[in-house]
């Protein structure tokens, strides 16, 4: 018993050593070292590579990887047919884009331009009490004070894959970037060295990257955040999005041109026209999952006509209308699209809808426009074959954006980091965002002479980034929390709100700062008090009609509060 224990004891230590050995041994297997390797060939992992090449300091000292699981030729090679659009579409804003323009990193030189639409004006307004706010790039000029004039535009909105193939074209036309595609990242590993190792990227090629700095820039599912350890919160919304490409007739020479986007918010989730050329536009419907599973089942006419009425017909009736729908899917007698159009047509009399009115779905399109026709989107008189197509919407946000311990050496940008409801169009500019302060935060390592991937250098990074992606998730989560409410004080009070908000130009002028209308080096540090008023109103605000939900009484005194608080924060301000 004495002998076996003893070979016993003296038999493990050997085996914990073998173990130890083997780690080793696989930790320095033949590898290639790198700098920095950027995981992912989206819009966030092109755009951080773009601009890191674009930067001399790290181009001439640092060897950059971007690995890519897909094939970035078919990227490259995009050339979709004359008058068809992708049904992935973003808006990029004018922070944004002035960072993409040649004095950033240059690649909006290479982005089509005619494939791109400026959105001059919004139009948002409640699908149950019709209260509306409008945003337009001349609202910029209650800021003239601050010695700019008002942009031409308040964003632009692109194909996703238009500027992802800018961004191919200017990494090709920049040396200093090695672009590794169709190769998957397989594992990833921790070096075993004393002091902490360098993280090891094992790719489905055999390849071994040994790497200073890890970003990953890899979606949802990130393999960089599962190896960094960095939990995430969120959750899923009970909510798809359905997107698809409109055709349309062009604008009368009555009317401005089609550079509008259109927005109305109902309780299953908000619908958005987003103007594409004159006679095409991209839409997000944001529904419940089994209404989306019907509509996009259904005939594309039975499409076309729903989409039309979503942004016309009073919501009982289009509640209504989608009963139907869903009524006729699972019986043997499927419903016509001429069986929709006179539903609609009946519904439209008794609500004493005029068939001459943009709010019929029957109004002349080509003629002189009713007056109320800037009010709404061109009607939709086709689907583009095969655009059409949905996915679930989420929330999720990473817990932090760097990674420590054995995570060390890892960042997060873009979808990686935070994944946001698209009622605002601010996923990619947040995105953009991440790339354009961490590109600044490796910059100024190198020039210093700092460890790139130590936590000290990346540390800013975080710090200007967490709050300000925070913030922006956290207001669209409670938009659409509360425009999913139906209970009429929550209903009356937002109303309130958006009616008010939309008397103060100063204030929306501000939102629209905040939001990326003006680049971000040209905000004058003047207007900062506008950002600070509308987020301090607004939330004022948000937080009055979010108790309302939980309220059947005194609701009237809660909304009145808020609206009196963000009245009284303007007056203040305007004083000092």
């Amino acid at each position: 018993m004495l002998r076996s224990a003893a070979r016993n004891a003296v038999f493990r230590p050997n085996v914990n050593n073998i173990q130890r050995v083997l780690r080793r041994a696989a930790s320095t297997e033949a590898h290639q070292d790198t700098d920095i390797v950027i995981v992912g060939g989206g819009p966030a992992g092109l755009a951080l590579a773009s601009a890191l090449s674009s930067t001399p300091a790290i181009r001439n000292a640092l060897r950059v990887v971007l690995v890519e699981a897909g094939d970035l030729d078919k990227v490259g090679n995009w050339e979709p047919p004359t008058g068809t659009f992708s049904n992935r579409v973003s808006s990029i804003t004018n922070a944004s884009q002035h960072f993409l323009q040649a004095q950033e990193i240059g690649a909006w030189a290479h982005v089509e331009e005619s494939r791109t639409c400026p959105i001059e004006e919004m139009q948002v307004w409640d699908g149950l009490s019709d209260a509306r706010i409008s945003f337009s790039t001349h609202d910029d000029n209650s800021l003239e004070f601050s010695g700019l004039s008002a942009p031409s535009q308040m964003a632009r909105l692109t194909e996703n894959l238009n500027l992802q193939r800018a961004l191919l074209r200017r990494l090709h036309s920049s040396p200093g970037i090695e672009i590794v595609d169709k190769v998957k990242v397989q594992s990833i590993q921790r070096e075993e060295r004393e002091g902490g190792g360098w993280p090891l990227v094992h790719l489905s090629d055999g390849h071994v990257l040994r790497t200073r700095l890890l970003v990953g820039a890899d979606g949802f599912n990130s393999p960089v955040r599962a190896y960094a350890g960095i939990q995430s919160y969120g959750w899923a919304y009970e909510t798809t999005a359905i997107v698809a490409t409109l055709f349309h007739h062009p604008r009368t020479s009555f009317q401005p041109p089609n550079t509008t986007a259109y927005q109305r918010f109902l309780p299953t989730g908000p619908i958005a026209f987003l103007p594409l050329s004159s006679t095409a536009s991209s839409m997000v419907w944001s529904t419940k999952p089994h209404i989306a599973k019907a509509l996009l089942s259904s005939d594309p006419a039975i499409l076309t006509s729903m989409i039309n009425a979503a942004f016309r017909l009073p919501e009982v009736s289009l509640r209504y209308l989608q009963n139907v729908i869903l009524d006729s899917t699972q019986s043997s007698a499927p419903l016509s699209a001429a069986q929709l159009q006179q539903e609609i047509g009946w519904r439209e009399q008794s609500h004493g809808i005029d068939s001459r009115s943009a709010y019929s779905i029957s109004a002349d399109a080509t003629g002189v426009p009713p007056a109320d026709a800037d009010s709404l989107p061109p009607l939709v008189t086709s689907i583009q074959p095969g655009s059409a197509a949905s996915f679930p919407l989420r929330f999720n946000h990473a817990d932090e954006y760097i990674g420590d311990g054995a995570g060390a050496r890892t960042v997060l940008v873009g979808d990686a980091a935070h994944k946001i409801h698209p009622l605002a169009g601010q996923g990619l500019n947040m995105g953009l965002g991440d790339v354009e302060a961490l590109s600044h935060c490796i910059e100024k390592a190198v020039l210093g002479g700092a460890d790139i991937g130590s936590r000290t250098a990346l540390l800013p990074y975080a710090r200007e980034r967490y709050f300000e992606n925070h913030k922006i998730m956290a207001a669209c989560d409670k938009l659409h929390k509360l425009y999913a409410a139906t209970a009429e004080p929550v209903v009356w009070a937002r109303s309130v709100g958006v009616e008010v908000l939309n008397e103060l130009d100063s204030v929306k002028a501000a939102m629209m700062l905040s939001a990326g209308s003006r680049p971000s080096r040209s905000r004058p540090s003047g207007a900062q008090f506008g950002v600070n008023l509308a987020a301090s109103g607004i939330e004022s605000l948000a937080r009055s009609i979010s108790s309302a939900r939980t309220l059947t009484e005194g609701v009237a005194n809660i909304a009145g509060a808020g609206v009196q608080r963000l009245l009284q924060t303007l007056a203040n301000s305007q004083r000092r």
